[in-house]
């Protein structure tokens, strides 16, 4: 049976009457029966008069203005406006009603959906990146940039395929980089949402998520080789010759910074055999207080290791120069190194699983946190932090690194006789 649209429009479909019709069909929505009563409060004459006209009657002079479900659904079958009722008159009206249970399923595969790549990206990437995809939706941070799922699967896709491109090799700028990948050059501007998603991905992807404020934006993209400017980007040294500048400061016994600038334009003639390299400014501190101008050449990585940082040691490893590493024994030292080993060869400086056992045994050690991961230049490193448990950092160890910085100045001619080999990058 039809429902006649233009007098049901007439009789219901009036503004005066939409309060009425919003409420059933919300009942409808969350499957309940069109029973019971309605009530609007302060009603105006107009609703008061429509409402009259509906029931044919009176609807009383009160404060409130009440209707039944039934009564309305009656005169609906009665008239033969809506022989089967108010239910197939609302969906004449309005159209479907769509149940709320429904919709939230429905809205809850397109998020899901709209998350996909992040599962595919914790499965292929492994690490802190995989903790970071598989955090995300939790967090919420999608949800408030995008308003819709399908808003939320771009962003999605894009900040993936992005952080798959990285990190840049060559370092490019920010703008050149989102140009290539993303086909936008503004795409990663500062405040648009995909850069903010992205970022979050390159803080958890370098371990720069303490860093805060421009300055925190600006090192974690550097280091994943993405440049707001070619000057931001620095490395710390102490003892490196190849340039006026350089020699000047390994004359003076003090520790040199060098930009990507620097780098990039004026390369240096590096006159080293060997460089050692390690993580904390600390170590290169005490190296410049103890031996000065006399000091073997140093780089410290301050952490992740720059885009700075990463063209010295390229030019370094082109130049033939035999490179050392130490780091923090702990899951976030392991990390920084196994990145490091990515891109340049090195051999470990009293960087092996015989000396954290030997250092593991000093008193008040830190414990031990995090997620494991592997040293892909000594399998068993990772097997004893995970036993012995305590974390090992340079500090630690300082005497026993300045110790082998002072035999290397005494003994220079016996610097590339050291047993181990150099680790060939993955």
């Amino acid at each position: 049976m039809t429902v006649d649209l233009e007098r049901l429009r007439r009789l219901l479909g009036t503004g005066e009457l939409t309060w009425f019709v919003d409420r059933a069909r919300r009942r409808m929505a969350r499957e309940e029966l069109l029973t019971g009563p309605v009530t609007l409060t302060a009603p105006s004459p107009a609703q008061r008069a429509a409402v009259e006209r509906l029931l044919g009657r009176s609807p009383g002079a009160g404060r409130s203005l009440s209707v039944r479900f039934e009564t309305v659904d009656a005169v609906l079958r009665r008239s033969g406006i809506s022989p089967d009722g108010l239910a197939p008159a609302l969906i004449a009206l309005g159209g479907p009603v769509e149940a709320v249970r429904t919709a939230r399923e429905r809205e809850d595969r397109a998020w899901r959906t709209a998350y996909a790549p992040l599962a595919e990206l914790a499965t292929r990437a492994g690490g802190t990146l995989a903790e970071w995809a598989e955090r995300l939706p939790r967090e919420g941070l999608v949800r408030r940039l995008s308003p819709t799922p399908a808003d939320a699967a771009a962003m999605v896709g894009r900040a993936v395929r992005a952080l798959q491109a990285l990190p840049a090799e060559p370092p490019c700028s920010l703008s050149a980089f989102a140009a290539r990948v993303l086909g936008d050059a503004h795409a990663l501007d500062d405040g648009k949402p995909l850069a903010t998603v992205l970022l979050s991905g390159v803080r958890a992807l370098t371990g720069r998520d303490r860093e805060s404020g421009a300055q925190g934006r600006r090192s974690a993209w550097a280091a994943v080789g993405l440049l707001k400017d070619d000057v931001s980007s620095t490395v710390l040294t102490l003892g490196l010759r190849g340039t006026p500048a350089l020699d000047w400061h390994a004359d003076a016994g003090e520790p040199a910074v060098l930009t990507l600038r620097q780098l990039s334009r004026h390369p240096p003639a590096l006159q080293h055999a060997e460089l050692r390299i390690c993580e904390n400014p600390a170590v290169l501190s005490g190296a410049a207080e103890a031996y000065g101008q006399d000091c073997p050449p140093l780089v410290c990585l301050q952490g992740q290791p720059s885009a700075a940082a990463l063209t010295l040691l390229r030019q370094a490893h082109s130049q033939g120069i035999t490179l050392h590493y130490h780091g923090d024994f702990d899951w976030g030292g392991v990390r920084i190194a196994a990145g490091l080993l990515r891109h340049v060869p090195w051999q470990p400086w009293r960087f092996r699983t015989a000396d954290y056992r030997e250092a593991a045994h000093r008193p008040d050690l830190p414990p031990l946190t995090g997620p494991p991961a592997a040293a892909p230049w000594d399998a068993e490193l990772a097997p004893a932090l995970r036993k012995l448990g305590v974390r090992v950092e340079e500090e630690t160890v300082l005497d026993d690194l300045l110790g082998d910085l002072d035999a290397q100045r005494a003994t220079p001619e016996d610097a590339g006789e050291r047993p181990d080999r150099p680790v060939m990058g993955a």
